[in-house]
């Protein structure tokens, strides 16, 4: 390449060509954009510095390149509400190429129109609220017998121990999968796949990343090998998930394909207790820093134990449904803990919006944790509040909230995630004490991680 090709080319990545005004901003290193700068660690419960810097320099809406790719970012309610409404018209699903070779090239979120409402129904049949009503007393077993576990121990490493528990519970309720009695270990690959989600995509030997790659191989082999011994010997009704899967798969005319079946089993594997035991772990870390709303959440789970006829009954679907503190904690929890740092979308034609125009083809990331820390719309936004949601909307997504995705994409697993931290609080709260012994600190990958851990010691009453 010439010196003045060289130059040329230098001008258009940074000047990128666009029918109309490209939102302001900077395109970063060739090729590389501003990736390093994204994926920098930080510590704070703010808005992320690589977010909040941009904002405060180029306003709501601004340009940006992540992995050799164009990206528009919003922290914008007003065009996250648009992008969400749009989904399917203007905007579809996208994640960077990383992220599909690490979740599969035919995962849910890269599916789109007719084949994503058709799996979406699929997943509904699993944790639609008739499944979620015979799944409480499990999921109360579960908890009990976990928090038994870890009150003869000196302390728990937390986040570990949850996403055990989750783990077992959801891949027994999918694939029937037992760890105490399988020769191989399903959740280890899942460890090794979830420590480089977040990191640098260089696949090397040695990196974060190429872990990631081989933990989701070893995983999907584990899958295959079920499937197909479940093929061979199929069960006369339908226990689990992967029976309905099965039976869908052998319909005539079926849409659906062995690789989707097991890139689908992959993704609910990793989301339903991945996402969970973070949540749950910022959970206890809130209520142990916030005394006066662990108070309040203990009166409303002992409320429910004192009204019962029979103290020792297991919990109803009405007494769950009765928990409005619960749910208010629920919310104010996945508020500030930011689980998900962005939710990625591709435009599919020019798009004008408050005079800036996305150009075709280009990425598009929203920013959750720009929303839910937007002082116009929380008073004190860093502070943990669960009253300021007692006369909020609390199901659902909104343009101020997106904890839990938005629009079409709206997370389907949302209330098995609420069952399950609700049921586990309930245990909690009513049997144990519980206090930090060590670890609790937060730091952003841009993801929410807890690097030293948090462990904590759990007392019997």
């Amino acid at each position: 390449m010439s010196g003045r090709s060289f130059t040329h080319w230098l001008y258009r990545w940074r000047n990128p060509k666009c029918n109309g005004k490209l939102p302001p901003g900077s395109m970063g290193f060739p090729l590389l954009g501003e990736t390093l700068q994204f994926f920098a660690p930080n510590t704070s419960s703010d808005i992320p510095p690589f977010v909040r810097n941009r904002m405060d320099r180029y306003g709501p809406i601004f340009r940006t390149s992540l992995v050799g790719r164009p990206l528009i970012v919003s922290t914008d309610p007003d065009l996250n509400y648009y992008i969400f409404q749009e989904e399917g018209q203007l905007f579809q699903s996208w994640y960077p190429d990383t992220f599909t070779e690490i979740f599969g090239r035919q995962n849910v979120g890269s599916l789109h129109g007719f084949m994503y409402k058709y799996l979406k129904n699929m997943v509904l049949h699993l944790f639609g609220p008739e499944s979620l009503r015979k799944m409480i007393p499990e999921v109360e077993a579960v908890a009990n017998q976990r928090l038994r576990q870890w009150s003869s121990q000196n302390s728990v490493e937390l986040k570990d121990n949850t996403a055990s528990m989750i783990f077992h519970l959801t891949a027994k309720k999918l694939i029937s999968y037992d760890s105490e009695n399988s020769s191989e270990n399903l959740r280890e690959n899942f460890v090794a796949f979830i420590q480089g989600l977040i990191s640098f995509p260089l696949n090397v030997p040695g990196t974060a990343y190429n872990k990631c790659l081989q933990g989701r191989k070893r995983a999907m082999r584990m899958l295959k090998n079920m499937l197909q011994e479940r093929r061979a010997n199929p069960r006369k009704q339908q226990i689990d998930f992967f029976d309905f899967v099965l039976e869908e798969l052998e319909k005539d005319g079926t849409l659906l394909t062995e690789e989707i079946a097991l890139d689908l089993m992959f993704v609910l594997l990793f989301a339903s207790f991945e996402t969970t035991s973070l949540a749950i772990t910022a959970a206890i870390k809130f209520l142990l820093n916030n005394p006066h709303v662990l108070e309040e959440l203990m009166a409303e789970h002992e409320g429910i134990l004192k009204r019962r006829e029979n103290a020792h009954s297991g919990l109803t679907w009405e007494e769950y449904k009765s928990m409005t503190f619960t749910f208010q904690f629920i919310n104010e929890t996945a508020r500030l803990a930011n689980i998900v740092p962005g939710i990625f979308r591709k435009a599919l034609r020019d798009i004008q919006f408050k005079g800036y125009t996305i150009p075709a083809g280009w990425a598009v990331m929203v920013c959750p944790p720009a929303v839910h820390l937007n002082p116009e719309k929380y008073v004190d936004p860093l502070a943990f509040n669960p009253w300021r949601w007692e006369k909020s909307e609390l199901k659902g997504a909104s343009k101020h909230f997106m904890a839990f995705g938005g629009g079409m994409r709206f997370c389907v697993g949302t209330d098995f995630t609420k069952v399950q931290m609700a049921v586990f609080l309930h245990c909690l709260v009513t049997k144990y004490r519980f206090k930090a012994i060590k670890g609790g600190n937060i730091v952003r990958t841009p993801g929410l991680q807890f690097p030293d851990g948090f462990d904590v010691q759990i007392m019997e009453k």
